[in-house]
């Protein structure tokens, strides 16, 4: 029964995040780039200056719960995870080096959507009777259709799936990575690790956005900075394949029957398979067009919505133009893509392909570092997931009344999630990921006008 409903789940995964769900994602992107004449990405500069400046740590003299920074580093918390590490490795296994390159692209255009999400999130914000600010697509999509019933719905449809995602993506699939690595690390068991989970998540959410926020403040800077210099010093050591890797990366990207061999071992794909593979993995990881991030944007401190805009499309740029990157080079550099793993005699994939990649300069060290990686990714991620989930439930409930209710069974699917096989959670976190960005696109969408006015009055 089991097997039959993972099968059933792989292929609706297959089906959903097929040509016309990347056409769509990337699509919008272009469109809104082309309309934009590109300003976002042109801004990007002047964007990742003001994230560090001292305006973006204040919240005095402004409608908002937090500080833009901590806006951008709760959404950062839920989009920089083990995709950055699993998930690169799984693309560039599957699409060959050249879904590096797909990536890229689909972050570029990317930070326009990103850009246009949480724009038009801030500007569409509301207060619930707490005093705390509530946005996100969901209200953004009543604005869009208002005074129709289809608005409504696709609003609710959003929410709906958000609250699926925040369980599966946010929390069931993280708790699992996490008791995979203390497993490995200090050979816990699956239940002492769940339940240390479980305690923890709910110490920090409980206390609500603040805590939540300054939580992520601090974890999310140190854990990218920490795996990027761990990068860094894997580049290094393999720094005499790198303008080889990055020619293989480019070449791959575009030949339609790339052909295996050097540093990239036995892997033979096509360009159509790059792409896909690229692609998809590229919009997964940095979530733009999925509306995540819009929703901790709108809790920002902040009376600008296109400056709050700007200072969240830099989390596309630093999880999928650095992170991504980084992971990827070091992949391709390091000779192991493509090779066989001796204990299985299977070609190296995933967390597997990342930790070869990495032992081929750090030695056994490589597996703990990244172990520990995930784990801060992971539980990074669950915060930044549980914020967005409960205030895509608190929309749908109507009132922030059955908050806490969510929180602890939220807390409970970690424990879960550490303590149970989770073949089938993965698919189906990815089938709700894909039908949230439905209704969210098809709003950004209807709204072109308005992004492109409020982009050119912010010149």
């Amino acid at each position: 029964m089991i097997q039959t409903i993972t099968r059933f789940l792989e292929a609706a995964d297959k089906l959903v995040w097929g040509p016309p769900m990347l056409a769509l994602l990337l699509g919008t992107g272009i469109w809104l780039s082309l309309r934009t004449r590109f300003m976002p990405v042109r801004h990007i500069g002047a964007a990742l200056k003001s994230t560090f400046s001292a305006s973006a740590h204040r919240t005095g003299g402004h409608d908002g719960d937090i500080s833009p920074f901590s806006a951008l580093m709760m959404a950062l918390a839920s989009t920089i995870g083990t995709g950055n590490i699993v998930g690169v490795a799984a693309a560039m296994s599957l699409g060959g080096p050249g879904a590096l390159f797909w990536m890229i692209i689909s972050a570029f255009f990317g930070m326009t959507t990103k850009f246009a999400e949480c724009m038009l999130a801030v500007k569409y914000r509301r207060k619930n009777k707490r005093g705390e600010m509530c946005g996100g697509p969901m209200y953004t999509i009543e604005h869009a259709f208002s005074g129709k019933k289809a608005g409504r719905l696709l609003a609710c449809m959003f929410a709906f799936f958000a609250v699926i995602a925040s369980f599966g993506i946010g929390s069931l699939t993280q708790g699992n990575a996490i008791s995979d690595a203390l497993s490995i690390i200090f050979r816990m068991p699956d239940s002492l690790s769940g339940i240390l989970l479980a305690v923890s998540v709910f110490a920090v959410i409980f206390g609500g956005i603040q805590n939540i926020a300054g939580v992520s403040a601090i974890i999310v800077p140190i854990m990218a900075a920490g795996y990027m210099l761990m990068c860094c010093f894997v580049l290094l050591g393999n720094c005499r394949n790198l303008p080889e890797s990055i020619g293989i990366i480019i070449y791959m990207a575009f030949s339609p029957k790339a052909v295996g061999g050097g540093l990239c071992g036995s892997i033979t794909v096509s360009m159509f398979h790059a792409m896909r593979f690229g692609i998809a993995r590229g919009c997964f990881s940095n979530e733009a067009g999925m509306g995540s991030a819009a929703i901790s944007a709108a809790a920002a401190a902040s009376d600008d919505p296109a400056g709050q805009g700007y200072i969240n499309m830099t989390g596309t740029f630093w999880d999928t133009i650095v992170v991504c990157t980084l992971t990827g080079l070091c992949i391709v550099s390091s000779g192991m893509l493509g090779q066989t793993d001796p204990s299985t005699g299977l070609c190296y994939t995933g967390l597997a392909l990342t930790a070869a990649a990495f032992e081929t300069v750090l030695g056994p060290f490589a597996r703990y570092a990244l172990c520990l990686s995930i784990m801060l990714f992971a539980f990074s991620t669950i915060l930044g997931w549980e914020y967005q989930g409960e205030k895509a439930f608190e929309y749908l409930a109507g009132n922030s009344r059955c908050n806490t209710a969510y929180r602890i069974a939220f807390a409970l699917a970690a424990y879960a999630g550490a303590t149970a096989p989770l073949q089938a959670a993965w698919c189906f976190s990815d089938i709700a990921n894909a039908l949230m960005c439905v209704p969210n696109l098809i709003c950004l969408l209807a709204l072109s006008d308005e992004i492109v006015q409020e982009t050119q009055a912010h010149r």
